[in-house]
C-alpha cells in the first residue's frame, strides 16, 4: 500500500513561522531607538560649516563634533555584553536611550565649541549602548526560526542612517535652527522610553556575573584611541600613528589577556567557530566598503562633478532605497538557510555597483551613477543581515549580548579603517590633481578600494554555512 503524500508534494519546504505582534512590537521600538543615534553620526557633517561660524571655530577644531560622537560610541560598546547580561537588556536599554537624550538635550544648549564637543560626547555614550543592546534583545526574542527577517529590519537603521543623515541635517539646517540637529531626537527619544516597559522583555539578569575590569581598561582606551588615530590620520600622520599604534598595543594586550581570563569582557572564543569568524570578517570588510564609500560619494558629486550639497544628498537616496528593498525581500530567504547566496549575490551587486564610479574620468551621465548607487544598496541590504544571522547561528542564546558586541566593535573598526584609508589615499591623489581632468581621474582610482574590499570578502562569504535541506511537508 502506498504510504500518504503530502498535497503539496513529497518535499516541500516548510514556511518560517510569522513574527507575530509581540516580536514586530519589539522591533518596531527597537529601530526606531536605533535610527536615531545611528543618524546622528552623520546628521552634522552638513552643518560642519554652521556650526563652525556659530562659535567662530577653525574647521580642525569643529571637527571633533563629529569625532567626540564615533570615539564614545566605539569606547562604550565594550560594556554592553557585560551590563545586558548583569542587569537585563530592557533596563540597559532605557539608560542608554535616556543618556542619549540627555545628550541630545544638552547639545542643543550649547554655547560654544567646547560645550557641544563634550555634550556630543554624552551622546555617543549613549548611542553607542542602543544598537548592540537593541539587536541583542531581537535576536534573543526571535530565536533561530525567525532570526532572518527579524534582523533584516533591525538593520534598516544600520543601512539607512548614515545615507539619509546628511539629508535629514542639511533639510535641518536650511529649514530651521542648527539646533533642530538635536533636539527632534527628544520627542522620538521620550516616545521610545515610554514604550520600552511594555513592550520589550525584562530579560534574565545574572547578579552573580563579574564585571572584567582589567578587560576593560585596556580595551575601551585602546579602541578609544584606535578609532581617533585612524579618524585624524589626514590631518595629523604623526599624531595618527602615535594614537593609532597605541591602541593597537591595547587591544592586542587584551586579546592576549581574553584568552586567559575566566569571565573576559568579549568572548573571544567564539572566533573558533569557522561560521562565527566568516560572518565577523566580512562584516569588517563590507563595514569598510559602506562607512568608506560613504565619504567618497559626497565628495565625488561635489568635487568631481560640481554639484551643491543640497542635490548631492538626494543622489545618495538611491542606496538607502536599494537597501531598503533587498532587507524586505531577503529574510524569509535567510530564514530558510539560502544566507550563504544572499552575502554572495549581495557582494556581487556591491561590487557591480560601485565599479561605476571608477569609469568617473569618463564622465558617465548621472543617470548610471544613481542607477549603479541603486544596484549598490541591494547589495548591501543582502549582506548584513544574513552575516549577522549566521553569527548569532553558531553561538547560544545566552552568549547573543557578547557576541552582538563584538561584530558592533569588528564592524565599526572597519569602518573606521576604510574611512581613513580611502581619505589618505585620495588626499594623496588630489594632491597631485591641478584639473578637473585629473580630480576625476584621483575619484576613479580610489574607488577601486571598495571594489577590491568586496572582492577579498567572497571568499570568506563561502565559508558559511550551506544550504539546509528542505523539510518534508
Amino acid at each position: 500500500m502506498a504510504s500518504p503524500q503530502h498535497p503539496t508534494g513529497p518535499a516541500t519546504a516548510m514556511a518560517p513561522p510569522r513574527l507575530g505582534p509581540e516580536l514586530a512590537g519589539i522591533i518596531a521600538l527597537v529601530v526606531g531607538g536605533a535610527l536615531i543615534t545611528v543618524l546622528d553620526a552623520t546628521v552634522v557633517s552638513v552643518a560642519i560649516g554652521t556650526l563652525a561660524s556659530r562659535f567662530g571655530a577653525p574647521i580642525a577644531e569643529i571637527q571633533w563634533v563629529i569625532t567626540a560622537y564615533l570615539v564614545a560610541m566605539t569606547a562604550v560598546i565594550p560594556i554592553t555584553g557585560y551590563a545586558a547580561e548583569r542587569f537585563g537588556g530592557r533596563r540597559v536599554w532605557m539608560a542608554a536611550v535616556a543618556l542619549f537624550v540627555l545628550g541630545s538635550a544638552l547639545a542643543s544648549l550649547a554655547w560654544s565649541a567646547e560645550s557641544l564637543i563634550v555634550f556630543r560626547a554624552v551622546q555617543g555614550l549613549g548611542g553607542g549602548m542602543v544598537v548592540p543592546v537593541g539587536m541583542s534583545l531581537v535576536a534573543q526574542s526571535a530565536g533561530r526560526e525567525r532570526m532572518g527577517r527579524a534582523m533584516s529590519t533591525v538593520s534598516i537603521p544600520m543601512m539607512l542612517g548614515p545615507v539619509l543623515g546628511p539629508v535629514v541635517g542639511g533639510l535641518l539646517v536650511s529649514a530651521a535652527d542648527w539646533r533642530w540637529i538635536f533636539l527632534i531626537n527628544i520627542p522620538i527619544g521620550l516616545v521610545v522610553l515610554v514604550l520600552s516597559p511594555r513592550v520589550l522583555p525584562a530579560g534574565e539578569p545574572r547578579p552573580g556575573h563579574r564585571l572584567d575590569v582589567a578587560g576593560l581598561v585596556l580595551l575601551s582606551p585602546g579602541l578609544a584611541a584606535l578609532t581617533y588615530g585612524l579618524s585624524v590620520v589626514t590631518e595629523s600622520s604623526g599624531a595618527a600613528a602615535g594614537w593609532a599604534g597605541a591602541g593597537a598595543v591595547l587591544v592586542a594586550a587584551f586579546v592576549w589577556r581574553a584568552f586567559r581570563a575566566p569571565e573576559p569582557l568579549l568572548e573571544l572564543r567564539h572566533f573558533g567557530l569557522r561560521t562565527f569568524t566568516a560572518a565577523a570578517l566580512c562584516q569588517f570588510l563590507l563595514g569598510a566598503v559602506l562607512i568608506g564609500s560613504m565619504l567618497l560619494l559626497p565628495l565625488y558629486y561635489q568635487q568631481a562633478r560640481g554639484l551643491a550639497p543640497g542635490l548631492t544628498g538626494l543622489l545618495l537616496i538611491p542606496q538607502g532605497a536599494g537597501a531598503a528593498i533587498a532587507l524586505y525581500a531577503t529574510g524569509p530567504l535567510i530564514d530558510r538557510g539560502r544566507g550563504r547566496a544572499v552575502v554572495l549575490a549581495g557582494a556581487v551587486l556591491m561590487a557591480a555597483g560601485l565599479a561605476a564610479y571608477t569609469l568617473s574620468p569618463a564622465d558617465p551621465h548621472l543617470a548610471v551613477l544613481v542607477g549603479a548607487l541603486f544596484v549598490a544598496g541591494l547589495g548591501t541590504g543582502c549582506t548584513m543581515t544574513p552575516l549577522n544571522t549566521a553569527a548569532y547561528s553558531a553561538v547560544d542564546r545566552a552568549a547573543i549580548p557578547r557576541a552582538t558586541a563584538t561584530l558592533n566593535i569588528v564592524q565599526r573598526m572597519g569602518g573606521a579603517l576604510g574611512t581613513a584609508t580611502c581619505a589618505v589615499v585620495l588626499g594623496s591623489l588630489l594632491a597631485g590633481a591641478h584639473s578637473s581632468a585629473q580630480v576625476a581621474d584621483a575619484f576613479g582610482a580610489v574607488f577601486w578600494l571598495p571594489v577590491a574590499a568586496v572582492v577579498l570578502a567572497l571568499p570568506l562569504a563561502a565559508l558559511l554555512p550551506p544550504p539546509r535541506p528542505t523539510a518534508t511537508g
